[in-house]
């Protein structure tokens, strides 16, 4: 496992976060965006909790945690200086953990999910909206629905899904991705969803260019 990151630098992290802006703020309008339409999404998996003042004293507005023990440690800290989402895995028997502290969930995958929403809706963060993870490339083995089931889960969701999420095969060239991140949008527009999250540090600037209205940059932030 990556050791935790320390030792932040608010300047540093001020001017990766305008440097990433003015990425999106060329790439936005290849896709019909605007730049204000990309949320940037700071993944605090490896930051320690004691650090995350640093990124918001630098301007960072939203972050998403991948574990649900760091989501509440997080969150009981400094749940008031941001936004907050889950990006990580989402296991059905962690959704009771996760549901109090975030406005979305980016990783909806499975029926036993759907199930443990449902039951824990009451104590759901008000306006928890979801989004389902979709395996465009259908990799085996990895997580999210295949596009044939996204109508069938946005029927069944006890939640609103207001978008799609997609994690493509790694790649040596962030160009690699294009093709992916173009299926989601395809698939989002074909059933009338707004959020496309898509893109990481690596390869952010495709996602924003074929749609993405969430990316999700961690390292490119931080160092």
């Amino acid at each position: 496992m990556a050791s935790l990151i320390t030792g932040l630098s608010e300047q540093r992290i001020r001017d990766n976060l305008e440097r990433a802006r003015g990425e999106i703020a060329r790439a936005a309008p290849l896709a019909g965006r605007r730049a204000e339409e990309v949320e940037i999404l700071a993944a605090v998996k490896y930051v320690a909790t004691e650090e995350l003042p640093v990124l918001a004293r630098a301007g960072i507005e939203l972050v998403g945690e991948n574990r649900s023990d760091a989501l509440r440690e997080k969150t009981h800290v400094h749940g008031d200086l941001f936004a907050w989402d889950f990006i990580g895995t989402l296991q059905s028997r962690r959704v009771r953990e996760i549901v109090p502290h975030v406005r979305l969930i980016h990783s909806l995958a499975s029926e036993s999910a759907l199930r443990e929403l449902g039951r824990h809706a009451a104590s759901a963060r008000p306006g928890l909206e979801a989004l389902l993870q979709v395996n465009v490339a259908g990799e085996p083995g990895k997580a999210g629905v295949v596009p044939d089931e996204v109508g069938r889960f946005l029927e069944a969701s006890p939640v609103p899904i207001t978008g799609l999420m997609t994690m493509p095969p790694l790649a040596v060239a962030a160009e690699d991705s294009r093709r992916w991140f173009a299926q989601l949008r395809s698939l989002a527009d074909h059933h009338g969803l707004e959020r496309l999250s898509m893109g990481t540090s690596q390869d952010f600037t495709v996602a924003v260019e074929e749609g993405a209205t969430i990316v999700r940059i961690g390292t490119n932030l931080y160092r």
